[in-house]
């Protein structure tokens, strides 16, 4: 199934096909275009014949449902009036009566199925599958599928439709879907999950008291979470109600349930043994628990009933949406992250936070950008994710609607922002936090944060400085209250000074504050502002820190470590840490993860501001902060850092460094790692602040990186911003280089016609300028988009040229990568020898450059040769090399080909066995590649399958290599075109 506007489509349906959902707002689609279907008594039209599909329904029953007997006096007249505009929507064109949807005789109307996609069909068949895996003892799958099931549901069914008809069948389906959560929630107790399913359970009893079978479901859970005190009140409770209101005893059920409880039976609660033992130990491998929530923001005071609304039981079965605004500075994050804490136990699948930076200096994260950090976080994929926004909702609504997560969504700017980062997962929940009120978006509640009042401003004052002080001054402290005009930043900024200068008064501090004029506009509200504050703290500090708070002001990236504060600062790390965390005491710096650094928005904004006021310390600080990361980009590329022709000199080898920050560049590739997605910001950042050449550099340099983790998106962002500002650049090169770049990302992202794009430019370009070295890069790019194309003698023309070219500039790296792409133009054509030919010469560059990816390459390119020709000791030898280069760099791609390969040659040696674990431990690698992002993923899977099968076979498993052969067909079928 896939999402479209309005509902769901099936995947594979032809563009004519009519899908009808009735689970919901009544909707229909010809292909994935909606139907408008008129106005509300015509859809209970169609509703009412929808639901008696293939059976005539008389006009005088069609009135009944639709009017409650209260007929309108045009009597029959008022159902043509429907009908005709129905199937003019409905039919395709062309139909004609006998054709049409709706069919009709002498005093009937039919609806027939014929071709028609109904909502509710899918509903039976997805829940006979559930059921089908259940009875057969398969109860993840069966969890799974009664998931499948309860996604069709997107609200009350037949949502608004008026008569008997629509109401009967509205309750008959509610009842539907509250049997299938039940179902559902079984599952989780009989997997052993009991603790997962008592949140929901719990809100099915608010709603529904009265109901014996959620509470005999939710006495299970309670038992089976070490609650059995609890699950034997329970039924205390339901017995009095019963009593009560209805004066009745508990059912058979519940009394059956209270006795499994009350004498421990296990195998009644929770199923048997053997189901219970397994399915917890096999529970940590499918699910990986994420809390990205920030540190919590500490007292909080005043919010107690906004607080209590945010974390009050949200309506089952559906995604909650809470929504917090108000001014800068009011408290917004401080409630949700606090509301989201208490809530965390409630979300077994993960705490997601997401700063949206709508009124941040830095880029405002745009829904691609945060979709693609979500899916990480959860551990959906680990490199490149689709681009387009659509395909990315598709795949986090995929993702996430087996779970039940908690989002955090903060500085949010509009609903369109904010609806496709929505979770699919029913019981999920979002808390959403910006200035403006969004009321564009369906929310479940909306807060508006006001400043404090006067007493609980004075609250939190005294709560930071103390009673003492506030009570011996308290004209003053109502004034400092009125100043910070009640908002939580400035009052904790205040306090923190107050709390550190013991010798100062309240009224002392009033004076100051009364007397500042300056203003940060961003954090106004009405005619006041806390600019005061802000510059009160600044003030305050010693001249170091207020050095050190001016250079953090320059920072590319919203989050930093102590490194880059030290590079910026030219200091020691300790004395550096020193400076941060004393600036962490006075409020102005926040610790946002363990070892990592941010200032909020607002007053980064007042740190850059003043670091403007110092233009030379300023150049120094932010220049410092981008040559760490050029120097840490080039040392993670293949280029090594010497190899880029212009820019500043290496600061020392990847593997002997003199003065460089990192000992290795794996280190340099770690800290590159900690930067998450804000890589690409940097090269804006610099952009912006006029240092075209480092943002050049920085997005040529982090191309390498970007590349072998998949993240063509951001390589191609960084470039493309970096492109824009190239003619301001004093470094010529970089216009030729950056498209280059462009090209180099494209070959590997699959999408040659781009590539050759760029890299035609970038080949005019170096030839007008006179630049071998941008020239041979293009060269060897030409070829290698040649010869993916199937263009042979072109590719080797264009590779032939870059090797002699690489060889006169005396460039390794363009040499090697040349050279393998000429053997594999070679091997293609069968010229064995003239491919081990180049792939030998491609090794003594690769050996001088040093380069373990790039030796890697040329052992497998070669070792495939020697395969191919039975020389199976040659290329075990090479494919056992490039399996240890390969787990020395964390390549997984190169590491399960390498040993799937590795196992053929161990067969052709005669060693059958050994080939077999081989080749499962490349299934094991291959593991870890996401078929979101490795354009590799399913071609891997099938060939290590495929050798698997012939390993099995040549020890007489023939049944193991039927189940190999046949896996790789199941991936190929998969993977066809549908029809």
């Amino acid at each position: 199934m896939t999402y479209v506007s309005g509902g769901f489509s099936v995947d594979g349906g032809t563009p004519q096909e009519l899908r009808i959902d009735l689970l919901g707002p009544l909707l229909a689609w010809r292909g994935e275009t909606p139907v408008d279907l008129g106005p509300v008594r015509r859809r209970a039209v169609l509703a009412a014949l929808v639901l008696r599909v293939g059976t005539r329904v008389s006009h005088e029953q069609l009135l009944d449902d639709l009017w409650d007997g209260q007929v309108p006096g045009s009597g029959h007249k008022v159902l043509p009036s429907h009908i005709h505009p129905l199937r003019k929507a409905l039919d395709v064109t062309g139909a004609g009566p006998a054709g049409s949807v709706i069919r009709s005789g002498k005093g009937w109307y039919s609806f027939g199925g014929d071709g028609v996609r109904l909502d509710v069909t899918e509903l039976d068949e997805r829940a006979g599958r559930a059921r089908r895996a259940k009875v057969s003892g398969d109860v993840s799958t069966a969890m799974d599928r009664y998931s499948e099931a309860l996604a069709l549901f997107r609200g009350e069914p037949l949502t608004g439709l008026p008569g008997q008809r629509a109401q009967a069948e509205r309750r008959r389906l509610l009842e539907r879907r509250l049997s299938l959560r039940l179902e559902r929630l079984e599952c989780l107790v009989l997997l052993g999950r009991s603790p997962d399913a008592l949140d929901e359970l719990a809100a099915l009893s608010t709603s529904d008291p009265l109901n014996e079978s959620v509470l005999a479901l939710r006495m299970r859970a309670l038992y089976g979470s070490g609650r059995q005190a609890e699950a034997l009140n329970s039924f205390q409770g339901m017995r009095g109600r019963l009593r009560d209101e209805l004066g009745v005893d508990p059912g058979e059920e519940l009394r059956r349930m209270y006795d499994a409880v009350l004498h421990q039976d296990d195998d009644r609660l929770l199923g048997p043994a053997t189901g219970r033992s397994t399915a917890p130990a096999a529970q940590p491998s499918f699910r990986r628990t994420v809390n990205d929530l920030p540190g919590d923001a500490g007292h909080l005071i005043g919010r107690e009933a906004a607080l209590a609304q945010l974390i009050a039981p949200a309506p089952p079965g559906s995604v909650s949406i809470m929504t917090v605004d108000g001014a800068a500075g009011v408290g917004k994050t401080a409630l949700v992250v606090r509301a989201a804490r208490e809530l965390s136990d409630r979300y077994p699948d993960g705490c997601l936070f997401v700063d949206l930076r709508a009124h941040s200096t830095q880029r405002r994260q745009v829904p691609e950008r945060a979709l693609q950090r979500l899916l990480r976080s959860l551990g959906a994929a680990t490199g490149e994710l689709p681009d387009d926004l659509e395909e990315l909702t598709a795949v986090w609504r995929a993702t996430t609607s087996p779970l039940r997560l908690l989002l955090v969504l903060d500085d949010a700017l509009d609903a369109d922002q904010i609806r496709p980062l929505l979770p699919a997962g029913a019981g999920s929940r979002v808390l959403v936090a910006g200035r403006r009120r969004l009321a564009e978006l369906d929310a479940d509640r909306r807060i508006t944060l006001e400043p404090l009042g006067s007493g609980d401003a004075v609250s939190l004052l005294t709560h930071i400085i103390g009673e003492d002080r506030t009570s011996s001054e308290p004209e003053a402290t109502r004034q400092l209250v009125g100043l910070c005009d009640g908002l939580p930043l400035a009052l904790r900024i205040a306090g923190s000074r107050l709390q550190n200068r013991g010798a100062w008064t309240v009224g002392y501090l009033v004076s100051r504050m009364a007397g500042d004029e300056h203003r940060l506009g961003e954090l106004s509200v009405g005619n006041r502002s806390v600019e005061a504050a802000f510059r009160l703290s600044y003030d305050q500090l010693a001249p170091e820190q207020q050095r050190g708070f001016r250079a953090l002001g320059m920072a590319p990236t919203v989050e930093f470590d102590v490194l880059t504060a030290a590079t910026m600062l030219d200091g020691s790390s300790l004395d550096t840490e020193r400076i941060l965390e004393g600036l962490v005491d006075t409020s102005l710096l926040q610790h946002s993860r363990p070892g990592r650094y941010r200032l909020h928005d607002l007053v980064r904004v007042h740190a850059r501001r003043l670091a403007e006021g110092e233009p030379a310390e300023a150049v120094t600080a932010r220049r410092a902060a981008l040559r760490l990361f050029l120097d840490a980009a080039r040392s993670t590329s293949d280029f090594g850092p010497a190899g880029f022709p212009t820019g500043p000199e290496p600061a020392g080898s990847p593997f002997e460094p003199a003065d460089s920050p990192f000992e290795h560049w794996q280190d340099a590739e770690t800290w590159l790692d900690a930067a998450g997605g804000e890589l690409a910001d940097v090269v804006g950042h610099a952009a912006a602040l006029g240092e075209a050449d480092y943002a050049c550099w920085i997005a040529e340099a982090l191309v390498d990186y970007f590349v072998r983790q998949g993240r063509y998106h951001e390589s191609r962002t960084a470039l493309e911003i970096a492109l824009t500002h190239a003619d301001e650049a004093t470094d010529e090169r970089m216009a030729t280089a950056l498209r280059n770049c462009l090209g180099y990302t494209g070959v590997y992202q699959r999408r040659y016609r781009r590539a050759r794009t760029s890299i035609t430019e970038a080949l005019d370009l170096s030839r007008r300028r006179d630049d071998p070295f941008e020239e041979a890069r293009a060269l060897a790019a030409l070829g290698a988009v040649d010869l993916s194309v199937g263009e042979d003698d072109r590719a080797m023309r264009h590779l032939t040229a870059a090797v002699d070219l690489a060889r006169t500039l005396r460039n390794d790296w363009i040499a090697s990568i040349a050279l393998v792409t000429l053997g594999l133009a070679h091997q293609f054509r069968r010229r064995n020898e003239e491919a081990l030919a180049c792939f030998a010469d491609a090794h003594t560059h690769a050996e001088r450059d040093g380069r373990p990816r790039v030796l890697g390459r040329t052992l497998t390119c070669a070792a495939d040769v020697h395969l191919r020709l039975g020389h199976y000791g040659e290329a075990r030898s090479r494919f056992r090399q490039a399996v240890e280069l390969g787990e020395q760099v964390g390549d997984v791609f190169l590491c399960a080909r390498s040993l799937t390969r590795l196992g053929t040659a161990e067969r052709g040696e005669g060693n059958p066995s050994a080939a077999i674990a081989l080749h499962h431990q490349a299934l094991l690698q291959h593991q870890l590649l996401s078929p979101l992002t490795d354009p590799s993923y399913h071609w891997l899977e099938m060939d290590i399958r495929s050798r698997l099968g012939h390993a099995y076979l040549a020890t007489g498993h023939v049944l193991e290599a039927r189940r190999q052969f046949q896996a790789v067909l199941d991936v190929h079928e998969s993977r066809a075109p549908r029809r």
